[in-house]
């Protein structure tokens, strides 16, 4: 087995964690978000309780631990700000491995290391272990308004269609001897995103129009059952 069948955060399996209803999911993942959010940061313990939750759920779903942990890669800019805090903050300082730091910056710099890893880890497993469609359904199960989940559905759907176009435009570029090494190509750069808005709202308008002829009329139409 290896990644999703609808999509690359998914992790295909027949775990407990995997046949739980989304829109149940959607909920406790909203609910431990928050409980994190407002849990002060000197609460050390509180944090590791925390983390013991998602490793014993992630042991449960039998996703690798490795999947997860190379997506939560995307957390890497916010934690590069967390390591500035220290030494940006004011207040009382103190030393930490002969550097002079901010106690309130060095006590932020935790809040937000810990509480960014557990926000997202816990979002990536409800990733890994439920199907796109399956998210869309339960967030109507939760009556979130139809137009937001049809937007999350087109979103889902073109994501890769877009970023198939954007790998494509670079081949492109690079087969013509193009390489952006130095600021001197960041115009080509600029107006390739602007070909690729261009090209993506031209495809909305098409998609919008093959919708129209067919029937459609702000809802689309309810399947149930797994396609």
């Amino acid at each position: 087995m290896g990644a999703g069948h609808g999509h690359k955060l998914h992790y295909h399996g027949h775990s407990v964690v995997h046949r739980a209803p989304a829109h149940l999911k959607i909920l406790v993942l909203l609910g431990f978000t928050v409980l994190v959010v407002a849990t002060p940061g000197e609460w050390y313990a509180a944090f590791g309780a925390y983390l013991l939750v998602i490793a014993v759920v992630v042991g449960v779903s039998r996703v690798p631990a490795t999947y997860l942990l190379k997506r939560s890669l995307i957390e890497v800019p916010f934690l590069a700000f967390a390591l500035l805090l220290p030494f940006v903050a004011h207040g009382p300082r103190t030393d930490v491995l002969g550097l002079s730091v901010s106690e309130s910056g060095l006590l932020a710099a935790w809040a937000l290391l810990a509480k960014g890893t557990l926000g997202v880890l816990a979002s990536l497993t409800l990733a890994a272990t439920t199907e796109p469609h399956e998210l869309l359904h339960g967030l109507e199960r939760l009556r979130l308004p139809s137009q937001l989940v049809q937007i999350m559905a087109f979103m889902v759907r073109y994501l890769d269609v877009v970023t198939g176009e954007m790998q494509r435009m670079k081949v492109a570029r690079e087969s013509r001897g193009f390489s952006a090494r130095d600021p001197r190509q960041w115009p080509v750069l600029a107006r390739s995103a602007g070909a690729l808005f261009i090209r993506s709202y031209e495809r909305g308008e098409r998609v919008h129009l093959a919708m129209l002829s067919r029937g459609y009329t702000g809802r689309m139409p309810r399947i149930e059952g797994r396609p």
